[in-house]
């Protein structure tokens, strides 16, 4: 088994850098950047949570991520190793040149240098996994970022389910749009087509998610015991319930009657009443019988990392690598028991891990087993022991 290995990475108008580039050597090892608060740490780590789909960690508009005051559009460059059945690929995103008022805001993605259509190219080659300090708050805030959340960690598995995602919400956007245009006297065939194709791939997200959540619950059942607690997973949404009772079939035809009937609802709110976007993820600590929004600020944060190691086994185990890991000031809150744990779990995966801290005597347990840089005032520098 075998996980994802950056060997070199390059920035280009990215954030604080006007040009930055790290080399890695060549092994596994997890890679620890210390430095101050706001010596652009967390940067490098969006930085590669771009050569996965989305907006990256922070969910930035792509104009933001820009320099200010840089003499070009921000750019990602890398080489990476993601296994045998991948191997060995250059990958580069970033900004369209702004030559016409046709490629602002346009993000380009190339793959040994030819250009894709899209990062969703990205979850076909490797997965990306992150936790970063404003995710703390994941359980206790609404329901979309822990259905964004849960279909990231998907993408491991179900390369497909991003686009599956995509096609659902531009149909559903496009839809939107109709109604609040025309109200109920829109075009009811272009409705109905649109309809029919939020069911379809809505149907197609919906089932994805179910098996998921059943892997990483079996995932979960048969880890042993250890510093993180065991995590319990429901998903409370329409459809997502509707299938675990009626065929697809069904559940399609039933979703496309219940668009139709909520036609003037949705006319008059401008949004989409019911459907696999509303979906929520309940999340509980086994042990304690406790909804996760009722644990403690602690045993939150650690039920989430537990999640994302789960995950990150679930998906060494089944396609045999696991996914790069990017923990933004993961370790600042835990105890020497569980910081332990995390660091012992993580080198156990054999798959590149990247985290971030301002005080390096808390990674002592990656002391000789670990790449070190210092980061300060937008300038990164080999730092090991």
């Amino acid at each position: 088994m075998t996980g994802v290995l950056v060997h070199t990475l390059k920035l280009s108008n990215f954030r604080c850098y006007p040009s930055a580039r790290l080399q890695m050597d060549g092994t596994c090892c997890p890679v620890v950047l210390t430095g101050p608060n706001g010596a652009g740490k967390t940067n490098i780590l969006e930085a590669l949570s771009f050569l996965s789909p989305g907006r990256g960690l922070r969910r930035a508009a792509l104009v933001d991520v820009g320099r200010i005051g840089g003499d070009g559009p921000w750019a990602v460059a890398s080489t990476i190793d993601a296994g045998p059945s991948v191997g060995r690929v250059d990958v580069g995103t970033g900004l369209a040149p702004q030559d016409d008022e046709h490629t602002n805001n346009r993000r380009v993605v190339r793959i040994d240098g030819e250009t894709v259509s899209g990062p969703a190219a990205f979850s076909d080659l490797w997965s990306v996994s992150w936790l970063t300090p404003q995710m703390d708050r994941l359980f206790i805030e609404g329901a979309s970022s822990r259905r964004r959340f849960f279909d990231r960690l998907m993408l491991g598995l179900y390369p497909d389910h991003g686009r599956q995602v995509s096609a659902y919400e531009r149909a559903m956007r496009e839809r939107n749009r109709l109604l609040g245009d025309k109200g109920t006297s829109a075009d009811k065939a272009w409705l109905n087509a649109l309809e029919a194709r939020m069911a379809e791939h809505g149907v197609a997200v919906a089932a994805g998610r179910i098996e998921f959540a059943g892997l990483l619950l079996g995932q979960i059942e048969m880890s042993p015991e250890g510093p993180f607690p065991k995590a319990v997973l429901a998903l409370d949404g329409m459809v997502e319930q509707a299938l675990m009772n009626a065929p697809a079939t069904k559940v399609e035809d039933e979703f496309k009657q219940r668009l139709l009937n909520c036609r003037a609802l949705d006319a008059k709110t401008g949004r989409t009443s019911e459907g696999p976007h509303k979906c929520d993820l309940r999340v509980s600590h086994k042990d304690k019988d406790m909804p996760a929004e009722l644990c403690s600020t602690g045993e939150q944060k650690a039920l989430l990392i537990g999640l994302v190691l789960a995950n990150a086994r679930l998906t060494q185990q089944t396609t045999g690598t696991a996914p790069l890991m990017l923990l933004d000031e993961v370790a600042a809150h835990l105890d020497t028991t569980r910081r332990s744990g995390l660091f012992e779990e993580l080198i156990s995966l054999k798959s590149q891990c990247w985290l971030t801290g301002t005080d390096r005597s808390l990674f002592e347990g990656l002391e000789t087993r670990a790449n070190f840089f210092e980061v300060a005032d937008a300038a990164i520098t080999r730092a090991d022991a």
